[in-house]
């Protein structure tokens, strides 16, 4: 490799992590995060780095661009999926998010599912601007839209998602293991009441297969009727050769893997508002799994 490539190779490794944060939270999945990556790297490597003034804001263009056109692509795809769609649950490294609480919110699975309403070029802006701070005139020339156009979505962009998004309060592994510990074993109590009183009323239970492993087909609401589903599977679990529950974080949000047959068969994210749950995201979508146990690193 040529001196020109060790340098462009070291300055897009040391913005790495920040780059996967803006494609994957454009995109909500980490799969096509790494494949806007590896193209915009593939652009980088042939830019005169001369020309250069401001590598952070280069890339984040570059990146930012390759993001939204994969996003535009994906939303047309999702048309025929099966079932709910989830963002790709992703596992947290040691340099987790805690001590960011926006860096941290930006990544929760419930924010995420916030974003997934905001049309594709709103989605854009509210990252760019409100997790990344970057000006509007920034976000112009990286969407290709003007200024005004920027502002306005921003607007409604952070309007819509303020009328949407629940407080967050970050968790902690010791945290994250005390939550599903406690969650596991009220639900395999079979004592639904007990089950219930660690949720919200008007609890979700949402899961994504795309059709590809069994999972209700729509979400389920309210503390009973998820009480109910919960115990079942519960009772079930242990009739499962090798069944497992692990806790960990994923997005910022206490969540357990499940293991049987051999393999991991699906991720739980718990969504806690005022020490309940308000939410469970159940991905059991073998595609979404695959990357599931590599650990990353996010930043802004």
């Amino acid at each position: 490799m040529t001196h020109a490539g060790d340098e462009h190779a070291r300055r897009f490794t040391e913005l790495r992590p920040l780059l996967f944060t803006v494609a994957y939270e454009i995109l909500g999945s980490a799969t096509d995060a790494d494949d806007v990556l590896q193209e915009s790297y593939l652009r980088w490597a042939g830019v005169d780095l001369v020309a250069v003034e401001d590598t952070k804001a280069y890339l984040a263009k570059v990146v930012t661009r390759q993001a939204l056109n994969a996003l535009r692509a994906s939303s047309r795809r999702r048309e025929q999926y099966v079932g709910p769609w989830l963002p790709e649950p992703i596992l947290l490294d040691e340099h987790d998010a805690a001590d960011d609480v926006v860096l941290a919110e930006s990544v929760s699975t419930a924010m995420l599912v916030v974003l997934e309403t905001l049309s594709p070029d709103e989605r854009v802006v509210f990252v760019l601007r409100e997790v990344f701070g970057f000006g509007h005139d920034e976000i112009a020339e990286m969407v290709g839209r003007s200024d005004a156009a920027v502002r306005q979505a921003a607007h409604r962009a952070r309007a819509h998602v303020q009328a949407r998004r629940r407080r967050f309060v970050p968790v902690d592994a010791t945290r994250t293991a005390e939550i599903t510990d406690a969650f596991m074993a009220a639900a395999q109590s079979g004592e639904i009441e007990t089950l219930m009183t660690m949720m919200s009323p008007d609890v979700v239970f949402t899961a994504d297969s795309d059709g590809k492993a069994s999972a209700v087909r729509r979400p389920i609401r309210g503390a009973l009727a998820v009480a109910r589903l919960l115990a079942g599977f519960a009772r079930v679990g242990p009739t499962l050769d090798g069944f497992r529950v692990e806790p960990a974080i994923f997005n910022s949000l206490p969540g357990m893997r499940l293991f049987f047959d051999g393999e991991l068969q699906g991720v739980f994210v718990l969504d806690v508002v005022d020490g309940l749950v308000a939410d469970i995201y159940a991905t059991r979508n073998p595609e979404k799994l695959v990357g599931v146990g590599e650990p990353r690193r996010i930043s802004r």
